[in-house]
Order: C-alpha cells, then sequence, then structure tokens
C-alpha cells in the first residue's frame, strides 16, 4: 500500500492562481473617480467655494426679484453656518451696503431686540436686504476662493508656511472676534473684512500645497499600478 505524497492530495482540478486579473466594472469606475478627483481638486474645490459664496449673495437679489420662498431657504441653510445679525451684513438693493444697529432701529429693525430675534431680520424696501453670510464669512471665503484661483497659477512654485507662520495670521481674527464678543470693544466692517481675508487665504496657503502632494501620490500610485 502506497503512501499518498503532498502532490498527489492535492486536487487535480483547483485552478491555477491567477495574478494580474481585470477589475469588476464597479472597481474600475471606482478607480476612475479617484483619479480624477486627484487629478482636478483644485477645479473641484473652487467650484465648491464659489457656490458656497454666491449662494448668500443670490439670496438678496431673489427676495429684491419676488422669489422669497427659494430666498428664505437659502437664509434657512446658510443660519446653521454664520449669525447673520444685520448689523455685521452687507446689504443689497438699499440706500446703504452696511447699517449700525442705530440705523436698522430707525429703518424698520424692532428696538431692543436680543441677537436671535435680530438675525432673523433679512431687510426691507429701505435698507435693501442682506446677505445670508455676514462680512467676515464672505470675506474668508471670497479669499479662500481667491487664493484657490491664484494657487493654480502659482502651484509648482509653492511652499507651505510654518505652523507659527500660519499662527501669525489668526492672531488678527482671534483679537477681533473675542474682544468684541467679550464687549470689550466695537469691530467694523472693515476690520472684519481685513481679518477674514488674512485668514482665509493663510489658509488656502497652508493647506493646498498639502492636497497637491497627497494629490500627485494618488496620480503616481495609480498609474504605476495600471502600468503592472
Amino acid at each position: 500500500m502506497s503512501i499518498p505524497t503532498s502532490s498527489d492530495s492535492a486536487q487535480p482540478n483547483a485552478p491555477p492562481r491567477q495574478t494580474g486579473q481585470p477589475l469588476s466594472k464597479v472597481a474600475q469606475f471606482a478607480d476612475g473617480v479617484v483619479l480624477g478627483i486627484a487629478r482636478h481638486w483644485l477645479l473641484l474645490i473652487n467650484a465648491a467655494v464659489a457656490v458656497y459664496l454666491l449662494l448668500p449673495l443670490a439670496a438678496p437679489v431673489l427676495v429684491n426679484a419676488g422669489y422669497e420662498r427659494p430666498a428664505r431657504v437659502i437664509y434657512s441653510l446658510y443660519s446653521f453656518a454664520c449669525h447673520q445679525l444685520p448689523e455685521r451684513s452687507y446689504f443689497l438693493f438699499g440706500e446703504e451696503p452696511l447699517y449700525s444697529l442705530s440705523a436698522l432701529e430707525a429703518n424698520g429693525l424692532p428696538p431692543a431686540q436680543n441677537l436671535f430675534e435680530r438675525r432673523t431680520f433679512t431687510g426691507n424696501l429701505t435698507t435693501g436686504y442682506k446677505t445670508a453670510l455676514c462680512q467676515r464669512d464672505i470675506a474668508i471665503y471670497g479669499s479662500v476662493l481667491l487664493g484657490g484661483l491664484l494657487f493654480g497659477l502659482l502651484r509648482r512654485r509653492l511652499r507651505p508656511p510654518s505652523v507659527k507662520v500660519y499662527i501669525l495670521f489668526l492672531i488678527p481674527i482671534a483679537l477681533d472676534g473675542f474682544t468684541q464678543l467679550f464687549g470689550l470693544r466695537m469691530s467694523n466692517w472693515w476690520l472684519r473684512t481685513v481679518t477674514g481675508a488674512l485668514f482665509g487665504g493663510a489658509s488656502v496657503w497652508l493647506a493646498y500645497p498639502y492636497l497637491e502632494e497627497a494629490m500627485n501620490g494618488v496620480i503616481q500610485v495609480e498609474n504605476a499600478r495600471r502600468s503592472r
């Protein structure tokens, strides 16, 4: 009686192990999506920031044109991201582009309201209609969009700042915001604009070079895998 060897006990009908099998259609589609995002990430981010910035500007345009319902939807959506206080917002189609609290109370805002009540005031025929983002937020996202467009021109030469340099750009917005929050002083529209723009621009300067490096790594890995 012969003793079966390992070669005898192996299944003769087992298919040989294959390498380099083609990916399924779902996997190919997923790889294509990932590669497309890696190649066009800057365009996608700039487009998203542009939409996010333009919708708050569209709200007063819609109200002025008589389309109050879609404007209310925009105001409601952005109320989760911004305080929308009218004395810290821009106005369109009114006598002035911005108003102090006393000026607003003289032109239709009920007096002695708390901030939760004031934020619901969107404007009237005299004041015009406020944007759905405050002055500081418009400056932040406007500088992020502008910084993203500039990065498209400088991406091969721009290097990110150190953390210490980035913190220096955060100090103005922190000082302006917290001193106003605790009632130590009152900010104004141009301080909100300048500090917001510094913060947004510095954030692009810090983050986008690292994103570029990471996306280039994804492209290189995917191209190497496909070449194999």
